[in-house]
């Protein structure tokens, strides 16, 4: 590929161009919502019924022509024509799995853009659930600690909201997102890049607010505005099943960045892989409704954990949707990906990451384009990446600790600590 001819430069536009309208009628998430009162329902019911939801239909055929015809305009084989093939088989892909909504069809295509639990992963031989059972392992090495009291969610919605809405009016200026607040929403917030909104009734904690800034404003929001702005590829607009992983990866980062993630978060991600098998091996919203119940203790938290697993798929057992699978393994991949950049003294390298919704893997082929001035690097970035000292510190720490056997210092801690009297003072309140 030779991108200094303004024929390459025009294909590689077209292509993108045909993409993005392929891609934006595959609306993944907003096609295999459910309707709010579909919880109220299930409570009514004693929590014994299953859900009765319907999929509005989709004809995969205009978006699978669309693709077929970006195809005879894709070369494989530079790093651009891949990044673009790639992105023309999870947008088919994406199409595919919606058509098949309600029914087996769709977990058979979700396996295929998100993976299962017990198939390794494919950079390297470990499982999602392995990732997640490690993560139970290291929290419950850990929970010996009390911290004192669960803060109570005590802010409403129209706190909240204020509160997103300053900090969105700092960060992005006239180009924020609007913010609502709506009386039915599935979940207590969901942000576009031109509107977030809140249920009415939905109450948070402190943390819970900063956690939303960071995770949907700072990072969701954020790349779909530069996206946006990417008029020679406004494919880096679309969310995608292709872009999932690294986009779940870095919100997640995000949120280590910011302060907001705790012990009960991390535990909640890793939990959504333990349901994603529990369905797979047969057990049915109930059951799965259940085994979150007895975890959190609240019926309307379980009821949308386990939503978060059925959606899209069958109810009965046997055919989840497996996107939750992303989140600790995309953690992993971006922070892998910028410890890499960081190594390499590439750390123009960095805004890439947030240019649009991409793939991380697709860095090689967006820093071609940017040479050539068909992309642009990230505009809106979250705070830690603009000052990026602490991301530095924090990523040497944990690459300095990986290296070292702690069984040894870890152990003369216990022994240290050992017979050390209570001191009767809670910590965390």
């Amino acid at each position: 590929m030779d991108l200094t001819a303004e024929s390459e430069r025009g294909r590689v536009r077209n292509v993108g161009q045909i993409l993005h309208s392929a891609g934006k009628q595959v609306r993944i998430l907003r096609s295999i919502a459910w309707p709010a009162a579909s919880r109220d329902a299930f409570l009514a019911s004693g929590c014994e019924r299953l859900p009765e939801i319907e999929y509005p239909p989709l004809d995969p055929e205009p978006i699978i022509d669309l693709v077929r015809q970006a195809r005879r305009e894709i070369f494989p084989g530079s790093p651009v024509d891949d990044w673009l093939e790639a992105t023309a088989d999870a947008i088919e892909g994406g199409a595919r799995m919606l058509a098949g909504a309600g029914t087996p069809v769709f977990f058979e295509n979700s396996r295929q853009l998100y993976g299962t639990p017990r198939e390794p992963l494919r950079y390297g031989n470990v499982t999602p659930l392995a990732l997640a059972e490690a993560v139970h392992e290291s929290i419950d090495e850990l929970t010996k600690l009390h911290l004192g009291v669960t803060p109570k969610p005590d802010r409403s919605s129209e706190e909240v909201a204020s509160q997103i809405e300053t900090a969105v009016a700092a960060r992005f200026g006239e180009s924020s997102p609007e913010i609502e607040i709506v009386d039915e929403l599935s979940a207590n917030a969901l942000a576009t890049s031109s509107r977030i909104r809140i249920r009415r009734d939905a109450r948070f904690t402190e943390r819970d607010a900063r956690q939303l800034i960071n995770h949907e404003a700072f990072v969701h929001v954020a790349t779909a505005l530069n996206g946006k702005a990417q008029t020679d590829l406004p494919v880096l607009a679309l969310g995608h099943p292709g872009t999932t992983r690294t986009q779940e990866g870095l919100a997640v980062l995000a949120e280590f960045m910011s302060g907001t993630m705790d012990l009960d978060r991390l535990r909640r991600l890793a939990d959504r892989t333990r349901a994603i098998d529990m369905a797979i091996e047969g057990a049915d919203f109930v059951e799965v409704y259940r085994w979150f119940v007895e975890r959190l203790d609240d019926p309307e938290q379980s009821f949308e954990a386990a939503r978060r697993v059925f959606r899209g798929g069958t109810l009965t057992g046997g055919a989840p949707f497996t996107k939750d699978l992303v989140y600790i393994f995309g953690l992993l991949q971006v922070s892998a990906v910028m410890r890499a950049i960081f190594s390499a003294g590439r750390a123009d390298l960095l805004t890439l990451l947030f240019c649009g919704k991409l793939d991380a893997m697709a860095i090689p082929a967006l820093a071609e384009l940017t040479v050539h001035g068909m992309c642009r690097p990230g505009v809106f970035l979250p705070p830690w990446v603009e000052d990026p000292r602490f991301l530095f510190a924090f990523l040497t720490f944990s690459s300095f600790e990986n290296r070292l056997d702690m069984a040894h210092l870890t152990e003369v801690a216990h022994r240290l600590l050992a017979g050390v009297p209570v001191l009767g003072v809670e910590v965390g309140r």
